[in-house]
């Protein structure tokens, strides 16, 4: 496939606007992870390290470290100095939507009792007219919805998706009053015969489908939408850069991705769930070019985007260095977000295949082992300087990582009318409807190091069951009931098994993970010469704690003799590649645990004869 060998190298509102359709434009809905427990070798101690540590950082630097949750206590006072950046409050609120999301499936008392402090404080926090921003109302209201790239509304959005996340989770709506407070305020300032506006940071259009969800009013989705067809007119601000601020076209008029990266991001989670609602095929066309030019030009093999640190994003096309790539631990988990949607339109593997590679590569890689230490930047070479830390100035990245690991069970099952998806492949059980009819299914793996995977129906099921071949395999076989299946209906990258399951049948998967060699696309000039080595969905990089000698005259060949051997005591349990080179013995560890050790250098792209 193309796009495969490509990628490793790298409304009341708008009426008349859109293109739309009678029929839902969404193919498959996302079964919610509430409905699924994790269970396995790998995902279960990183839910209980976020549980138990992560959380425990991200609450500490925001109440005692820094100045975070005192903003809000002065807000509510309407005294005191703001500390920090003028959009502190989105860490805040990311932090307690990864509180909300623990809680789903994991009730604590204690945290749920933090939660609610907090919540008091945001509360206490907002003026009477609905507005909340502790730097605004800390340093002058005068100046509010002044300068459209002062984060105002990411700030909202973000407070929005933290309401949604902890009503669902408790029941409780006092956060989500406050949220629908602010969305009325906002739309009483903004929108048709009102004034114009265009967000400086997306987030806010996607939070307002998840707000239209939560209540069933409509004006929130219209105003998402509204929002969206703000940008390319020449609305924003009249100094900023259009391109960074994906304000220089229309947004169904886009063709290359540009600007800083997980805006961008946000941007096309916000253009799919409006797409998805308004079936609107002017979006879905748009994403779709979108899509092409981020995963054929503009990726990394890490499934990381955003190659320079001058405006956090891209550059020109093929432009992917390795000590100085950017790739945004924001930006990366922007991408399983968008890659989900764009499956949901589809049905396509392709697109889980993407979300996959980031998540176990560019997303993954933003935590430490222990839970306690955060990458904002991710390179895919290091001289040995470059490592994680316990909070940042700007903490996107460890507020954002906090929201996104306690979700990560959204992402491997999907529902159709006719079919159960099953997208990736985490030891879990699972019970969801499809209509009114009851799923029940164990799946069991020792993935990504294992490639077999058991999938048992528990319930009298009449759907098909879909289960998706990554496009790493190139061998693989299925058994039902130890019954190999010699014929395969495989669609858009599923295979497609129909009949009626009973209770206990058994669905075995077997994908053979050997090792590979990547060769990057020859337009990507920092790779010319070079190979990376993956292994299943995961790709490696050496360090040089495990090769200390001529770290720099490291070679790989077409004659390179590869091993996969897993090791229980190595950072938290991995498989480790050895690799015979030339007399040269090479070892490599996933790229996620890097920087886990003693400092040193670190590449992914490995000098090739």
């Amino acid at each position: 496939m193309k796009y495969r060998l490509l990628l490793v190298c790298t409304s009341v509102f708008l009426a008349g606007c859109a293109k739309t359709g009678s029929e839902s434009l969404k193919k498959v809905a996302q079964v919610d992870f509430s409905h699924v427990k994790i269970s396995d070798h790998f995902w279960t101690p990183r839910l209980q390290s976020h549980a138990t540590t992560t959380l425990a950082v991200c609450i500490d630097q925001i109440e005692n470290q820094t100045g975070r949750i005192q903003n809000f206590e002065n807000a509510a006072k309407g005294e005191g100095k703001h500390s920090g950046i003028y959009f502190d409050d989105s860490d805040v609120y990311k932090a307690l939507e990864g509180i909300a999301y623990t809680l789903k499936n994991n009730p604590n008392p204690e945290l749920e009792k933090k939660a609610d402090e907090w919540i008091d404080k945001f509360a206490a926090a907002q003026q009477p007219d609905g507005y909340i921003n502790t730097f605004y109302t800390l340093t002058g209201l005068e100046k509010r919805w002044s300068d459209m790239d002062m984060h105002e509304m990411y700030c909202a959005g973000h407070m929005t998706e933290a309401a949604v996340a902890y009503y669902q989770a408790t029941g409780k709506r006092k956060l989500l009053d406050v949220a629908v407070k602010m969305a009325n305020h906002m739309m009483d300032t903004f929108g048709p015969e009102k004034r114009h506006w265009v967000p400086g940071h997306e987030e806010i259009e996607l939070a307002l489908v998840k707000l239209y969800q939560a209540t069933g009013d409509a004006r929130y989705l219209d105003f998402a939408n509204w929002l969206l067809e703000e940008r390319g007119h020449g609305h924003g601000n009249k100094n900023w850069s259009t391109v960074y601020h994906q304000d220089d076209a229309p947004v169904r008029d886009m063709k290359d991705i540009a600007g800083h990266a997980v805006r961008a991001m946000y941007l096309y989670c916000g253009m799919a769930d409006v797409a998805a609602l308004k079936n609107d095929t002017g979006y879905v066309d748009a994403m779709h070019r979108l899509w092409d030019d981020v995963v054929l030009r503009n990726m990394y093999i890490t499934g990381g985007i955003g190659s320079s640190r001058h405006n956090e994003g891209f550059t020109e096309d093929y432009d992917l260095p390795n000590y100085d790539a950017y790739c945004e631990t924001c930006a990366s988990v922007g991408m399983v977000y968008w890659n989900s949607r764009m499956n949901g339109f589809t049905g396509d593997a392709k697109y889980m295949d993407v979300l996959e590679r980031s998540m176990y590569n560019g997303a993954l890689a933003g935590i430490s082992l222990a839970g306690d230490r955060f990458f904002y930047v991710n390179p895919l070479a290091s001289k040995g300087a470059h490592h994680r830390q316990a909070w940042y100035g700007c903490a996107c990245c460890p507020s954002q990582v906090s929201r996104f690991v306690p979700s990560i069970g959204n992402y491997i099952y999907g529902t159709s009318a006719d079919a159960v998806w099953v997208n990736l492949y985490i030891g879990n059980s699972a019970e969801f409807k499809i209509g009114k009819e009851q799923v029940k299914l164990l799946q069991e793996t020792d993935y990504p190091w294992d490639g077999t995977v058991k999938l048992t129906i528990q319930s009298p099921l009449k759907k098909e069951v879909r289960l998706r071949i990554p496009a790493w395999c190139k061998a693989y076989s299925i058994t039902i009931n130890d019954e190999k299946q010699d014929v395969l209906n495989i669609q858009s990258g599923y295979a497609v098994l129909s009949r009626k399951w009973k209770t206990g049948d058994l669905i075995t998967l077997h994908l053979e993970m050997p090792v590979e060699l990547v060769a990057a696309d020859s337009r990507v000039k920092e790779n010319i010469g070079k190979r990376a080595v993956q292994r299943g969905p995961v790709v490696y990089c050496a360090e040089s704690i495990d090769n200390p000698q001529d770290f720099d005259k490291l070679k790989l060949s077409p004659a390179t003799q590869f091993t996969a051997v897993y090791e229980p005591s190595v950072l938290n349990g991995v498989t480790l590649v050895k690799a015979l080179a030339d007399g040269q013995n090479i070892s490599l560890i996933p790229y996620y645990a890097w920087d886990n050790r003693e400092a040193g250098e670190m590449k992914v792209w490995i000098d090739y004869e």
